[in-house]
């Protein structure tokens, strides 16, 4: 692989750093104090701590950049066209059950565009990232999205409930974990994945390991940053699947 930036160097970095805390916290998730934020949304100490953790070496690194964040919101510096985007676990539900399938998703946004992008599953130490032009790997080895024609052969990932029932044609899953869901598209573990209402900063890295991967992205821009409908797809079966969701 080429030699990855200093800006994903830091991620890289950082993200081993805040993994500890989650890898000893999921060892004792049973006692994790929890306040209940929305149906299906948690927060926990861990969220909060990896958070911190995040956002301290980043702004050790790189003092002036700014930040949107799940927990803080947007934190605006002096320079507001550099973005850190950070989900600090992506899956927390799962975390809460003690099911190890979630991660660690942090993109950096520059004058409008994302740049650099890491998914870090601290679990089974699995590490996804791209940046712009330079081709998405993991764990250091390049990945390109699935090759597959036939939507019959195809895995598709979603959020939203019920999709089994409107999208019988479809073979479905639903891990609770976007971040790695896109991931997995990139690394052609999944062929699609597609929701309606998320969060950027639950797709933002995803979003560039899909695209430098070889997939198709449908374009986010006219969604607000809370709202987004997003389809992902390797980009021989991103048409296919479009037809099938025209009414999603």
């Amino acid at each position: 692989m080429n030699s990855i930036s200093p800006h994903l160097n830091i991620m890289i970095k950082a993200c081993e750093k805040a993994s500890k805390t989650i890898i000893r916290d999921f060892g004792e998730v049973e006692n994790l104090q929890v306040a209940k934020k929305g149906p299906r949304d948690f927060v926990t100490k861990t969220d909060k701590r990896v958070e911190e953790i995040l956002i301290e070496e980043f702004t050790k690194a790189k003092k002036n950049y700014s930040f949107l964040t799940e927990e803080s919101g947007k934190i605006e510096n002096n320079d507001k066209d550099k973005i850190w985007i950070i989900d600090p676990i992506d899956g927390t539900t799962n975390f809460l059950h003690g099911i190890p399938h979630f991660a660690i998703s942090i993109a950096l946004k520059i004058d409008n565009e994302l740049k650099s992008a890491l998914v870090f599953d601290p679990i089974k130490n699995e590490i996804f990232f791209a940046e712009k032009n330079n081709g998405a790997y993991f764990n250091n080895h390049r990945i390109r999205v699935s090759s597959k024609n036939d939507i019959e052969d195809c895995i598709f990932s979603s959020d939203q409930n019920g999709l089994k029932s409107i999208y019988p044609s479809l073979n479905m899953r639903c891990s609770g974990c976007t971040a790695l869901d896109l991931a997995y598209v990139g690394s052609g573990r999944l062929d699609g994945f597609f929701n309606n209402k998320i969060n950027l900063w639950d797709i933002a890295a995803g979003i560039l390991i899909v695209q430098e991967a070889g997939g198709l992205i449908n374009d986010i821009s006219k969604f607000e940053d809370n709202n987004i409908n997003i389809r992902a797809a390797s980009s021989s079966i991103y048409l296919k699947m479009m037809k099938k969701l025209v009414n999603f």
